[in-house]
């Protein structure tokens, strides 16, 4: 199951549960086309290449950073806020699960201990990437 988090029509995050069911030798991307960072799923079967390539370089401007968590192992809650930092809505993620950030703030506890791969874009600025807020 792939499931979207909105507020207001926009997309806060997608959730990508452990037990998506993938149509066999397909790929579907859930972001849209204009996304910053592109997630996708893909099912290809055995023998199946990708013929050797590289990626052109391609100027882009980038004006929000968005995230992609793959929950390793263990599980944790995570918390989507609109963008005026209110709560959307909390999902408790597993090990297997992939959720991605894409616009609003978020939290994330750990429900026990917990091992996550996270991809951004770069280069990281620290702070000046982030403003924190209570709640």
């Amino acid at each position: 199951m792939a499931r979207y988090i909105k507020h207001d029509e926009v997309t806060l995050g997608i959730l990508v549960s452990s037990e998506l069911q993938l149509e066999q030798n397909s790929i579907n991307f859930l972001t849209r086309n204009d996304s910053s960072l592109q997630l996708g799923v893909m099912s290809r079967g055995k023998g199946y290449s990708v013929k050797p390539h590289v990626h052109k370089n391609v100027k882009r401007e980038i004006f929000q950073t968005q995230e992609v968590l793959f929950i390793k192992s263990g599980t944790c809650l995570v918390t989507f806020y609109s963008e005026e930092r209110e709560v959307v809505e909390s999902i408790e993620v597993h090990a297997g699960d992939v959720v991605m950030f894409v616009r609003g703030g978020h939290a994330i506890v750990m429900l026990e201990d917990t091992e996550i791969i996270e991809v951004k874009q770069g280069p990281y600025l620290g702070e000046l990437d982030k403003d924190r807020f209570d709640v």
